[in-house]
């Protein structure tokens, strides 16, 4: 399939959304995922310049057809974030040329719509493990909860795309409302643990230089790695 994947790893603030100061303050990553052959693509978190992003695919000869979400945090999926309202999926389930649905985890359908205002219809809820269909290109969910209730990861042709989960250097945080830092140390260290060391990652921000690495490299070098025990783990996360 590698040959007909479709993907784009573009930065808020400075691929699209320029002129939003906001959004080059939070070095968001959206990722385009489609089918060369059968135009289909989703969005994996857009949030900010929804429309370029749409636009973006048009020019690349595809169509939206879905969301990916990796959790629910406005600088993520839309909504307000300390008063400043950040365009997301709301905006994108408006748009009558997307004809989307936002494929979200279990636990994190009600603070999805919460946060976004989008109603049950506009969701797909999944669990751990699912697929999700891009024309061929299967998209696999893995449920990492501890940034959130459902955070989850996207795997795709040796690509992990990690939402909050994990950065280059750091994970995201656990002192957010729904986050667990027992749930974040399980999930670095045992869910995804069977992600090959060749896996391209990912990650939701631009937080290191470098806007991706591989697994092994990230396990290698990123501090998250080198707390071997749960409890050497709550000293830093608790």
């Amino acid at each position: 399939m590698t040959d007909r994947l479709y993907f784009r790893q573009l930065l808020a603030g400075e691929d699209f959304a320029v002129d939003d100061p906001l959004a080059r303050q939070m070095v968001n990553f959206v990722y385009l995922i489609g089918d060369t052959e059968t135009g289909d693509a989703v969005a994996v978190d857009p949030a900010y310049g929804v429309h370029e992003l749409v636009e973006i695919l048009d020019a690349d000869g595809l169509r939206l057809t879905g969301v990916l979400a990796s959790h629910w945090h406005p600088d993520h999926i839309g909504g307000d974030l300390m008063g400043y309202e950040i365009e997301g999926i709301r905006e994108v389930l408006a748009m009558p040329e997307a004809q989307a649905r936002v494929h979200v985890h279990r636990d994190e359908a009600e603070w999805v719509k919460r946060s976004t205002g989008v109603a049950d219809s506009d969701l797909v809820v999944h669990d751990s493990g699912d697929t999700v269909d891009v024309g061929a290109i299967p998209v696999r969910l893995l449920h990492t909860p501890g940034h959130t209730p459902g955070s989850q990861c996207f795997v795709v042709d040796g690509k992990l795309v990690a939402g909050d989960t994990l950065f280059l250097e750091g994970c995201g945080r656990t002192d957010l409302p729904g986050g667990d830092a027992d749930q974040m140390y399980e999930s670095l260290t045992q869910r995804l643990a069977a992600i090959p060391d060749d896996t391209l990652l990912y990650p939701g921000h631009r937080y290191s230089p470098e806007p991706v690495a591989s697994m092994g490299e990230t396990r290698r070098r990123n501090y998250v790695f080198r707390l071997p025990t749960l409890d050497q783990w709550r000293t830093m996360f608790e």
